[in-house]
């Protein structure tokens, strides 16, 4: 068998490692094994935080949920129970939407949720 050599294919990968390495400060840009280790700390915190902003922005979406609802006289717990029973689907993100931007839409459907939970515990 012939003999190979992965001259080019280390060189393309050294490159693309020196690229993602660019901005970085003093040899961690420069020096392969510096620059290595910082791209790939790099590339685990981004793959962390991809979940994390996930979690993130849930959070925030139920903190201005909470807000609003309890200007109308009710809690988080409360409202999103409302919701269900009133047979509302509405997603945590267009809620907190309305919550921030129309207050005046999320006060009606925080009265249909808390009609429809005035209604169940009317019923039990």
């Amino acid at each position: 068998m012939p003999r190979v050599k992965s001259n080019v294919v280390r060189l393309k990968r050294k490159k693309q490692i020196l690229k993602h390495a660019k901005g970085a400060f003093g040899g961690r840009s420069k020096l392969w094994k510096a620059a290595k280790e910082t791209v790939e700390r790099g590339w685990r915190y981004a793959y962390r935080d991809r979940k994390a902003k996930k979690r993130d922005f849930r959070r925030l979406w139920i903190v201005r949920i909470n807000a609003a609802a309890r200007l109308n006289d009710l809690s988080y717990s409360a409202f999103i129970n409302g919701l269900h029973a009133a047979g509302l689907e509405i997603d945590r993100k267009v809620l907190a939407d309305l919550a921030v931007r129309e207050p005046e839409a999320f006060a009606a459907i925080a009265a249909q949720a808390k009609q429809a939970l005035d209604a169940k515990t009317v019923a039990a």
